[in-house]
């Protein structure tokens, strides 16, 4: 167990990025000529809270936006559309009046809380910069958080950037200190016996709520890069964004079953599976962690090689590649894993 010292959230974020670029060489001065100084650059602004608002009603009731991140974007767009679609409003992904009177029942819902900082939310294995190459990350004992700033990103349901703009740079990750985040928090800790007891830590500490509809069976989209989850009545339960396939790697469309949930898996890297392997790359087995390939759950299919599984890069979903499986985020994965069992159908539609 590492213990973190005290430091600011700007220099942890800088720690995850790496050195930064060197600057410029100056340009050379002007013999006869008065160079006016150009205006400082405007600020970024910062996360919408009440676009933030929304996307926490809506993470809470399992219509995913993805990463919470204040912004109006595609992944907000798809959350609310699939929200609409469960409520018998006509799929627009924009709240018009109907929409908004179905959500305005958690109108109280604040789009941030402010929390203390405690040992044990500092206390864990961080493990610094992830290697690149899998031979070195193989070496790793867990493919763990970088450091505390990455473990809150994502039991927030968020991201290092987001945190730091909710807070300011210099805002000390130390016991006692007090960080806002968005409003993800869950009461239900009551997790299924039959589940491993690290699995059911790795749950509380993705902010995923015990209590989940349960599913008959799951549609995946490729062209609306979104999993939903239905009852037997065929009644919209779950949405969650998702990144399939590629043009190397399509998803393979038809009808697949889940077999088995891995549960903080290894993860067994061969690379004659990956057409973007090095050459000279030997396969590996990867230790268990949230920045390994596939997060922390494998949801393996009736496919050889083909999962639903978790992401090392949440803020990628629905907008980059993957190798043919399903990506989700590793919060709304672990959520999934508490709705499905061995034996649901999953439909791959183009």
């Amino acid at each position: 167990m590492v213990r973190v010292r005290s430091i600011a959230l700007g220099a942890m974020a800088v720690m995850l990025a790496g050195p930064l670029a060197a600057a410029p060489k100056p340009p050379a001065k002007a013999p006869a000529k008065v160079v006016p100084k150009p205006a400082p650059p405007k600020p970024k602004p910062g996360p919408d809270l009440n676009i933030m608002k929304t996307q926490v009603i809506l993470d809470h009731l399992g219509f995913s936006p993805g990463v919470i991140d204040g912004k109006a974007g595609a992944g907000l767009k798809r959350a609310i559309a699939g929200f609409q679609k469960a409520n018998g409003v006509i799929a627009t992904g924009e709240i018009d009046k109907r929409t908004g009177a179905a959500l305005d029942q958690y109108n109280t819902t604040q789009p941030v809380r402010e929390i203390v900082l405690t040992d044990a939310d500092l206390a864990g294995q961080f493990v610094g910069p992830i290697p690149k190459k899998e031979d070195a990350q193989a070496k790793l004992p867990v493919l763990g958080y970088s450091n505390p700033l990455e473990m809150l990103s994502e039991r927030y349901h968020t991201t290092n950037a987001v945190l730091i703009a909710l807070n300011s740079p210099d805002t000390p990750v130390t016991a006692g200190a007090k960080i806002k985040v968005p409003n993800v928090v869950t009461a239900g800790r009551d997790y299924p016996a039959n589940l491993p007891e690290g699995y059911k830590q790795t749950l509380a500490g993705l902010n995923v709520d015990s209590s989940q509809p349960q599913a008959d069976h799951l549609v995946v989209s490729k062209t609306d890069k979104t999993l939903s989850v239905y009852d037997a009545q065929d009644k919209l339960l779950a949405q969650f964004p998702v990144t399939t396939g590629s043009s190397h790697d399509p998803l393979p469309i038809g009808t697949w079953k889940i077999m088995v949930l891995d549960y903080n898996p290894k993860f067994h890297f061969n690379p004659k599976l990956f057409w973007d392997a090095s050459p000279g790359e030997k396969s590996a087995m990867l230790p268990p962690g949230p920045n390994g390939p596939v997060g922390v759950v494998w949801m393996d299919l009736n496919k050889a090689h083909y999962g639903i599984h978790g992401t090392p890069v949440p803020e990628n979903i629905g907008r980059t590649a993957s190798h043919g499986c399903v990506r989700m985020t590793n919060w709304d994965a672990a959520r999934l894993s508490l709705m499905v069992k061995a034996g649901t159908p999953a439909i791959f539609q183009p």
